[in-house]
């Protein structure tokens, strides 16, 4: 593919030239915005919306909006790190904080990636169990085996394309479903931008929250972008990249804005529209069959499949460059370091894996721990893009740094409501 990209642009410049921008110009520079989308459409995700929209309808759609408005914000700047520097946000945690300081946030970091494996994990067993009948606990195995022969076999940029090749599989299997159901659009848009907090629904909007803007996502792009090793003592090619990388965000962010409220339009227009309220996605695939037909159940299930193992792979890659920015080194999955942290992360996550009682309750949860994290990345980030001395000419300016902050605050607030609603027994109840 990247041949053909490459020759059909040879072919443009013989018949001119002066053609040193535009669309072919913006093609090399697409890639890691969609690797991070593969994040935020896992099967996390998946419970999280399900359970928006067949509890609550059309009504969490806001939330899907507010946090892909965070989450372009927050990778366009994460991703001028890597640009600028040429180190990922865990190495310049390293190199920036105090021993102690980079441990503590890293470490955390390490343990939202866990969170999120165990989510995809999860959710490829469950995948497997919706088409071949497979035990969860055999599927997690057989899920993590395949990841990690994939991870530890293959080059960085082989991963690369089978996700963005996971994640057109992903579109496409919702957007053949939605032509299936009825939608309300007009409600749909008014609920995409007003926000509307229904009682006993703040779990399930951490849970989105935390499924979208996702910690190990920052550490994720930050590490693909700084990967591709431009000149960085060029500052016309650092402009360029500056330029372009907002583009291959913003594009890719969207795509997954689309996917995500594609979810939650199919649960609130079939499941809250029948009285049905999903806390399985076992359920949700045998509650589709009589809905909407054998095709849409299964295409559900194959597209569940291919987000975990794709999320997965994303997960752990964000580990890996977690742990070795630790010591100083940029991701590489030949040497120990990454190896370890893409280790820790598949690993423990399957052995949490085996003490679930509840799968779904486990997926819902594990995005809501995402978010409790969150603050610690965002304000790590927000340190180190408005510092001088890391970022030079490129630090953020005063409305930039002001910005992310309120990101970094409301997310906080959001928590410590989680946390009160939790702790006073209004959410969860047994």
């Amino acid at each position: 593919m990247k041949n053909f990209w490459q020759k059909l642009r040879k072919d443009y410049k013989k018949k001119d030239p002066k053609l040193k921008s535009g669309a072919f110009e913006l093609l090399k520079y697409i890639g890691p915005g969609l690797l991070v989308t593969v994040g935020f459409i896992d099967p996390g995700n998946w419970a999280s919306n399900f359970a928006a929209g067949s509890e609550f309808g059309y009504t969490l759609l806001w939330v899907v909006t507010l946090s892909t408005v965070m989450l372009v914000i927050l990778q366009h700047n994460v991703a001028h790190l890597g640009i600028v520097t040429g180190l990922c946000l865990s190495e310049a945690a390293n190199k920036y904080l105090s021993r102690r300081a980079s441990r503590v946030t890293l470490w955390s970091a390490i343990g939202a990636s866990v969170s999120t494996s165990l989510a995809e994990i999860l959710g490829g067993a469950i995948a497997l169990q919706m088409l071949f009948d497979v035990p969860i606990k055999i599927g997690a195995i057989l899920v993590t085996i395949f990841v990690a022969c994939m991870m530890f076999s293959n080059s960085y940029k082989k991963i690369e394309r089978y996700i963005i090749a996971f994640v057109s599989l992903i579109g496409l299997s919702f957007i053949y479903e939605l032509f299936l159901v009825d939608i309300e659009w007009k409600e749909a848009a008014v609920a995409w931008v007003t926000p509307s907090m229904p009682e006993g629904s703040i779990l399930i909007i951490m849970s989105v929250l935390g499924a979208v803007v996702m910690p190990h996502n920052l550490f994720l792009h930050s590490e693909v972008i700084q990967s591709r090793e431009w000149n960085l003592k060029d500052d016309k090619v650092i402009e360029k990249q500056l330029k372009y990388e907002f583009f291959d965000t913003l594009f890719s962010m969207v795509i997954g804005w689309a996917i995500n409220s594609a979810m939650i339009l199919l649960a609130a227009s079939t499941f809250f529209r029948e009285g049905l309220i999903v806390d399985d996605l076992q359920q949700a695939k045998s509650l589709l069959e009589p809905l909407l037909g054998t095709n849409a159940a299964v295409v559900f299930a194959i597209a569940l499949l291919f987000a975990g193992i794709s999320s997965s792979m994303t997960s752990g890659i964000a580990a890996g460059s977690i742990f070795a920015g630790m010591y100083d080194e940029p991701y590489n999955i030949k040497d120990i370091h990454s190896r370890t942290g893409v280790a820790i992360s598949l690993g423990v996550a399957l052995l949490i894996i085996f003490v679930i009682s509840n799968p779904f309750k486990g997926l819902i949860i594990s995005q809501a721990v995402l978010s409790m994290q969150l603050p610690i990345t965002v304000f790590l980030q927000v340190r180190l893009t408005s510092s001088k001395e890391v970022m030079g000419k490129y630090a953020n300016k005063s409305r930039t740094k002001y910005m992310l902050y309120t990101i970094a605050a409301i997310v906080t607030l959001l928590n410590l409501w989680l946390l009160y609603t939790l702790a006073t027994g209004w959410v969860i109840t047994d």
